[in-house]
């Protein structure tokens, strides 16, 4: 049977991996129309500390879903499937072909796979559990979402408080477990036929490097100048998902007095690892997933043959 759905590409992969100047060349060579999936980038005035591409890529390659809401808002993964389905409707309808580039595997997911029916935020939990952690730490919220929801606590890494709360609060607020919801969440056709690209240096060694060395880039750039703008507003928290960002939540608490700037570069380096092997580990459970390696002789060609037998 012919599968009739417009065609898409989806290039996802770590931090640091060159997604974005893969994506600006696809753009330039085959028209793909970009679309972001980065949960940093959709805030305006994170620019440094989230990578974002440049006024002059973006003039090069317009990426959707940038700069869309202020740091102070939040913005969910039901949020982001949202405003994707609807960029890449206007895509497709203009018969463009839609290439869906970041490393927010999360979004990814519920993009192809819809969102549960779930309890919306209660500030009152959120905040119960969130002196929690301040009293006794990550660890005990993760050994009491693994005593009542045991899949999501082996899913969700035990130092990610934006995650560990949410599954938890999901319990308190639902009287079911997160996984138990997400169980009975009835999967959708996704309106578009996707090839699935994972872009990523085979050498783990060199992408700890690259992200060592784009950190300092980002420090000398002016990122924690960056921060300590955003705190002189005064209406954000770090305890906003924006500022819960890989990074941002390190120059937070610099800023706050808790360490000095070095042991923040540091914790930044080692939080921007841990980000790339929570990313890698996800797409390696991506079904049908090719993966493409950064360093190899020439990325591009790779990409562009798997999109010629892919067919858009």
């Amino acid at each position: 049977m012919i599968d009739t759905r417009p065609p898409a590409i989806l290039l996802m992969g770590p931090t640091a991996a060159g997604k974005t100047d893969l994506a600006i060349a696809l753009h330039e060579r085959l028209g793909c129309e970009l679309v972001s999936v980065d949960s940093a980038m959709v805030y305006r005035g994170m620019d440094i500390g989230s990578a974002k591409p440049s006024p002059e890529e973006l003039a090069r390659a317009p990426h959707r879903l940038i700069d869309i809401r202020d740091p102070a808002e939040p913005y969910s993964a039901a949020d982001f499937r949202g405003d994707a389905l609807r960029e890449m409707r206007r895509i497709s309808d203009a018969g463009r072909v839609p290439l869906l580039v970041g490393g927010t595997m999360m979004y990814f997911k519920h993009l192809l796979e819809g969102v549960a029916n779930l309890p919306a935020s209660d500030p009152a939990v959120r905040a119960e559990l969130a002196h929690r952690v301040a009293r006794h730490g990550l660890a005990a919220l993760h050994e009491e979402l693994a005593r009542v929801d045991p899949v999501s606590a082996a899913r969700i890494h035990p130092n990610d408080p934006q995650r560990l709360i949410r599954a938890l609060e999901v319990y308190r607020l639902a009287g079911r477990s997160l996984s138990e919801l997400w169980g009975e969440q009835r999967r959708e056709t996704f309106p578009w036929r996707s090839l699935s690209i994972g872009l990523a240096p085979a050498d783990r060694g060199v992408l700890h490097a690259r992200i060592a060395q784009r950190f300092m880039a980002m420090l000398d750039a002016g990122f924690i100048d960056e921060v300590a703008a955003l705190r002189a507003r005064g209406d954000l928290a770090a305890s906003l998902p924006s500022m819960k960002s890989v990074g941002y939540r390190q120059a937070w608490a610099c800023l706050e007095g808790e360490f000095g700037r070095d042991e923040f570069s540091r914790r930044g380096i080692i939080a921007t690892r841990q980000l790339a092997k929570r990313q890698l580990t996800w797409m390696r459970s991506w079904p049908g997933l090719h993966w493409v390696d950064s360093l190899g002789p020439d990325p591009l060609a790779e990409v562009l043959k798997l999109v010629r037998e892919f067919g858009t």
